[in-house]
């Protein structure tokens, strides 16, 4: 098969384009950093295809994902996190977030939607901190949420061309960008752990592929709770945090 993957310079990105090569399948890594990119590509020279460019420019992602040809599954991971601090609000963080988290993954959607085939897999990242309302979080939650809507929103309207659209809704996965948190992160799992858990639920054709599986369950159930109680169980863990 013909896998593309954003933001496979590293992280979940990279272990799934590793995993996929592996397994024998063709496999475009996209990210912004060549160097990156060429160090996974040396892993499977003969398998993997780098294609450098930044998704925040729609005519670069354009021209660079015009090249790319037939794809049949679609992985968009690429994504920034940052959190707030209410006491400094900045509104130009949102902005910062927003623009790679949802326009940059939709300016991928748009060049790519011409290549798919009629069976193709659109699999949007997006995240369990889309589910409460987080302390900091407020961008980043704020992204995840919007990609997920629109992801759902997608999967109705391009149901009659065939593609299924699956979203990615991780916790806490061991990688650069979560390294530099300071705070607590239950039940954090590793890179392999998350490839795995990816490639079997698109293979299965999940529509949320979510995990670790009880940290998952434990949120979902949680955000089904009147929104006050969500509210007084983020205070919870945001006094826990401060201490």
């Amino acid at each position: 098969m013909n896998i593309l993957i954003t933001g496979a310079s590293s992280g979940i990105g990279r272990q799934l384009a590793l995993d996929y090569a592996a397994d024998g399948n063709q496999v475009v890594v996209c990210g912004r950093n060549i160097d990156a990119l060429s160090e996974v590509q040396q892993q499977y020279p003969d398998r993997i295809t780098c294609s450098a460019f930044d998704i925040t420019s729609k005519s670069s992602t354009k021209e660079a994902l015009e090249k790319v040809g037939d794809v049949d599954i679609a992985i968009l991971c690429a994504g920034v996190c940052e959190y707030l601090d209410v006491n400094d609000f900045d509104a130009d963080m949102f902005e910062r977030v927003f623009k790679v988290n949802v326009f940059g993954t939709m300016n991928c959607v748009e060049a790519l939607l011409p290549q798919f085939n009629s069976s193709a897999h659109l699999v949007i990242v997006d995240s369990l901190a889309r589910l409460l309302p987080f302390t900091k979080a407020e961008a980043y939650g704020g992204s995840k949420a919007a990609m997920h809507y629109i992801a759902r929103s997608l999967e109705v309207d391009l149901k009659s061309k065939g593609v299924q659209v699956q979203t990615v809704s991780p916790g806490f996965v061991k990688t650069p960008m979560t390294d530099a948190n300071d705070f607590e992160m239950p039940m954090r799992v590793d890179v392999e752990f998350a490839s795995r858990a990816i490639i079997k639920g698109v293979k299965k054709k999940k529509r949320d592929i979510a995990f670790p599986w009880l940290f998952s369950r434990l949120l979902k159930l949680m955000s089904i709770l009147p929104e006050g109680i969500q509210v007084k169980l983020s205070e919870q863990m945001a006094r826990k945090q401060s201490k």
